[in-house]
């Protein structure tokens, strides 16, 4: 009965994976498209925001309602209606390039970013109660892993399908984003029907001893959230002004398409800081194991960084904060609000050094920031949703419906960049990393883990 249990959960695990892959692939292709959208129709920087701010909007708008439909459907329904929204939006973008209208473009985004709401509402809770809640962050942050594979892959072939110089006609640059949006919405669709025909375990949540009118009422959800919303705006906002500051002279005066390479490299970093968080948050008893895996890691992130970048210089100034990001592990000591306060802490120093410097200072400084962000969505996340018990699709549901942070944020950096320059308005992220900070100290702290 225990191995059987066991089999459905790796293979459940291994099908929300893929849901994790495509949604931070579609996510991370944002940060391509904004450059691409500004030099088509001629916007400034509050204009491209609009970008973000449909796509992380569709969050706020949808995420309670997503709550409410997941906790009478079912998880594995929801799921399903999430990926065919998905995908519908995605073809969205067939039409609003043959008409070449911004306005489409960003109903298109809503479109799709609606889908995804629901997928993150269903899948997130799923993967956190599949299983011990002791590893709940081990276990979202192997899926965030994996999400954070897309997030890597998606600039590295934007750069290449989209981000094309070689056009004629502004017609032309527009219909560019045709293959990988079809390509995008088959995806979606085929894994869709796979979720139809494959059975999933039935999870109950843990329950808590304590009722309560509604998830609002626990206190620990409620900073979580708002930790979501600085956490999600602050990442969006330095991916997505990414390839226009490593295009500043002062920076690096890199191209558009040369800037989408070290876009993939700040994402990658996520996703080897996720992979070091699965293991090192995780209950491994063989510690010769754990380290064998550290070492794969650190092997693959040596490789990762030299195939995007090409250069081995590049790859050994990277690798230099991958050891300083292994080390904060060690010091957090795998604990989740430990770890989630020195990572906050580590980024906030980078972020001023990045602010207050100029050249590959300032380049790599602002690229490690991703190695620093991996394990913050899925930390809060656990920390947020632990005890709710009956409450935890409802709290689900708060907690990405914060994600609309990625919405608000970046605008008002676009504000300030249109103002004082794209370096200077990055000091915005500071203030949401020291809150970050602060729920890792105490804000996480509820009934529970107090006793």
């Amino acid at each position: 009965m225990t191995n059987t249990t066991s089999k459905n959960y790796n293979l459940s695990l291994s099908l929300l994976t893929s849901l994790f892959f495509m949604w931070g692939f579609i996510t991370s292709l944002n940060d391509i498209l904004i450059p691409h959208l500004k030099g088509i129709f001629e916007l400034n920087y509050t204009q491209t925001m609009l970008i973000q701010f449909t796509f992380f909007g569709a969050y706020f708008l949808v995420s309670l309602p997503s709550g409410w439909i997941v906790k009478r459907i079912g998880y594995k329904i929801g799921i399903v209606i999430g990926l065919v929204m998905t995908g519908i939006g995605a073809l969205l973008f067939y039409p609003a390039s043959i008409i070449i209208d911004y306005r489409l473009f960003l109903l298109a985004l809503f479109v799709l970013a609606s889908g995804i709401t629901i997928l993150q509402v269903a899948a997130n809770p799923y993967v956190a109660i599949l299983g011990k809640p002791k590893t709940a962050s081990s276990r979202l942050n192997m899926t965030q892993a994996f999400n954070s594979l897309g997030t890597t892959i998606a600039p590295l072939l934007g750069g290449i399908l989209i981000l094309n110089t070689d056009v004629s006609s502004a017609l032309e640059e527009a219909q560019s984003v045709q293959m990988p949006y079809i390509g995008i919405a088959l995806t979606l669709f085929t894994i869709a029907l796979v979720f139809v025909f494959v059975k999933l375990p039935e999870i109950e949540p843990i329950s808590y001893k304590k009722e309560a009118i509604n998830a609002l009422a626990f206190k620990h959800l409620v900073l979580g959230a708002v930790a979501i919303f600085m956490y999600v705006g602050a990442e969006v906002s330095i991916g997505s002004f990414l390839i226009n500051y490593l295009g500043e002279p002062s920076i690096a005066g890199f191209s558009e398409s040369e800037a989408a390479q070290y876009v993939a490299l700040y994402w990658g970093g996520a996703m080897i800081g996720r992979f070091f968080g699965a293991i090192l948050m995780a209950e491994m008893k063989s510690t010769s194991l754990k380290y064998s895996y550290i070492g794969a890691i650190l092997v693959f992130a040596v490789l990762l960084s030299y195939f995007i970048t090409s250069l081995w210089m590049d790859s050994l100034i990277f690798m230099t904060f991958v050891l300083l990001n292994l080390g904060a592990f060690f010091i957090a000591k795998g604990k989740s609000n430990k770890t989630l306060t020195v990572f906050s802490l580590s980024i906030a120093i980078l972020v001023m050094i990045a602010v207050f410097s100029s050249g590959a200072l300032a380049m790599w400084t602002i690229i490690a920031i991703g190695l620093f962000n991996s394990i913050m969505f899925p930390t809060i996340f656990t920390l947020g949703i632990s005890g709710l018990g009956k409450h935890t699709s409802q709290g689900s549901g708060i907690l990405v419906l914060a994600i609309v942070g990625g919405a608000i944020l970046p605008l008002i950096t676009g504000m300030m960049a249109d103002k004082v320059g794209i370096q200077a308005s990055f000091s915005i992220t500071l203030v949401a990393y020291l809150y970050i900070a602060y729920y890792g100290i105490s804000g996480y702290k509820h009934a529970l883990t107090e006793k």
